[in-house]
């Protein structure tokens, strides 16, 4: 028998293009896309990455802000609120041991390991309500918000609010209870200062370490300095640094694109002026990058080569040449200076050699976090040998000077001895006050530089302190 062909039935049949209806078999439709992101809350977010490279992935800040920054979404941020990401999440490094002090109290018990970008939430809304004044409702909503978005923190977005709610009524009061020195610095940095410095000035770094540098740069006509400090609205310190009251991005600032001025806290400006007059002399730069004192050096009128290992940070030291046009008194080479073979000796050397930077926690709060008493004696013995390399390319009657922006004695001063003890053809040239601005207290007994973050205490508003550094001054005998 013929075949019929079968229609569809046109009351049911469904085109293509044609969404089918769903039946109560089918299975659950998808949930609605989520709202945009309320105001705020993506800076809460990148805030929060950000501790989450350096807290959870021991990343440096430096590092975690490069990575943090370079997704595309933070690209897209304002700059107002990027600014914001990097305040609270250092606010948040620097103050953690009494943030968490403080959350401890409303928690039963402690978050599991797996909680961690819960727990940095919970750090994050504690510093906006009890450190950086952010209105309470709002800090707890995007909080909340934050951990409703995140699948790290979801199932803990109840106890957020709860928790948070109970840091904005009670918490003020609880931290005025706690002594940021002994919550904040770790204990076996704050032993080390005490045996090296006494309990009364350990004190003094420890509470100058707890405040966020204020923002110092360096001219390149140093003559100018009080022309520059009405422009910027800053002052002028003993090293004719000038330090600036208030600013914004900097590359917006007077002076930064025709290069007037490169930013340098106010002791990393000495170490270059301790080589004396350097112009036309042939100065090696070692550790180079990113290149504040290869800036000084060639700004004096060195020919300096400025040597560093890394290919990123000496491409930031050629952006940094370009800007200030040094670069025909400046040649960068790219070397390990413990294999670099020099054809010819320098008539001067500049060693800023790496080191724990107990000295710049002002700046780097992620220190407190991630170094420890073994870094202190394992880059000692790195020291050591950098200083042998570069001693080895001084010329006869030349100059070096040794620095390091660490507190420490076992990569400052016990270097510096064992180092002239082992070699007699190198003598200390002593440091005078006048060499560094004319303040006595930077120069040690023996004539070497040191600088603690408690010196140079300025009267509000501009802010007070300096880094920590340590420079010897050495002169190879003819």
């Amino acid at each position: 028998p013929k075949r019929r062909s079968r229609k569809p039935d046109t009351q049911t049949a469904i085109r293509p293009d044609q969404p089918r209806s769903r039946s109560p078999h089918d299975k659950k439709e998808r949930k609605p896309p989520a709202p945009p992101p309320a105001a705020g809350l993506e800076a809460r977010v990148m805030a929060v990455d950000i501790l989450d490279n350096v807290l959870g992935r021991g990343k440096t800040l430096d590092e975690a802000l490069g990575a943090t920054q370079s997704g595309a979404r933070q690209r897209e941020l304002p700059a107002r609120d990027r600014a914001f990401a990097r305040l609270l999440a250092t606010t948040v490094l620097r103050d953690r041991g009494r943030l968490s002090t403080v959350l401890g109290r409303f928690l039963e018990r402690p978050l599991p390991r797996e909680a961690r970008r819960a727990e940095l939430i919970l750090l994050s809304g504690a510093a906006q309500l009890l450190l950086l004044g952010t209105p309470g409702h709002a800090a707890i909503y995007l909080a909340v918000e934050q951990a409703q978005r995140d699948p790290k923190a979801e199932r803990f977005h109840k106890l957020t609010n709860a928790v948070l709610r109970k840091v904005a009524d009670q918490g003020p009061k609880i931290l005025t209870t706690l002594d940021p020195v002994t919550a904040d610095v770790p204990e076996w940095l704050l032993a080390r200062w005490s045996r090296t410095y006494g309990e009364e000035t350990a004190r003094r770094i420890a509470e100058a370490s707890l405040h966020e540098a204020a923002l110092d740069v360096t001219l390149k006509s140093p003559s100018e300095a009080a022309i520059w400090a009405e422009r910027l609205k800053g002052t002028v310190l003993p090293t004719g640094t000038i330090r600036l009251e208030e600013h914004g991005p900097v590359e917006e600032l007077s002076g930064f694109a025709e290069g007037a001025w490169w930013v340098q806290d106010a002791a990393a400006s000495l170490p270059a002026r301790l080589l004396g007059d350097v112009a036309g002399k042939r100065v090696a730069d070692l550790c180079a990058a990113p290149g504040g004192k290869t800036a000084h050096l060639a700004s004096l009128g060195a020919r300096v080569t400025a040597v560093d290992h890394s290919v990123p940070r000496l491409k930031r030291l050629d952006a940094n040449m370009q800007r200030l046009a040094l670069t025909d008194r400046v040649r960068t080479v790219q070397a390990d200076i413990l294999d670099w073979r020099v054809p010819e000796r320098f008539d001067a050397v500049l060693l800023d050699a790496p080191c724990s930077a107990t000295g710049t926690i002002r700046r780097h709060p992620d220190l407190l976090h991630l170094k420890t008493s073994a870094d202190v004696e394992r880059l000692g013995k790195l020291q050591a040998r950098f200083l042998t390399a570069a001693a080895a390319m001084v010329a006869p009657g030349g100059k070096l000077v040794y620095c390091t922006c660490s507190l420490e004695p076992e990569e400052g001063e016990q270097q510096i001895a064992q180092f002239l003890a082992e070699n007699a053809d190198f003598a200390r040239a002593p440091i005078a006050a006048a060499d560094v601005g004319g303040v006595p207290e930077w120069v040690t007994p023996l004539g070497d530089l040191r600088t603690l973050p408690s010196h140079l205490q300025l009267e509000a508003p501009y802010k007070s302190g300096m880094d920590g550094f340590y420079a010897a001054r050495l002169v190879r005998k003819a």
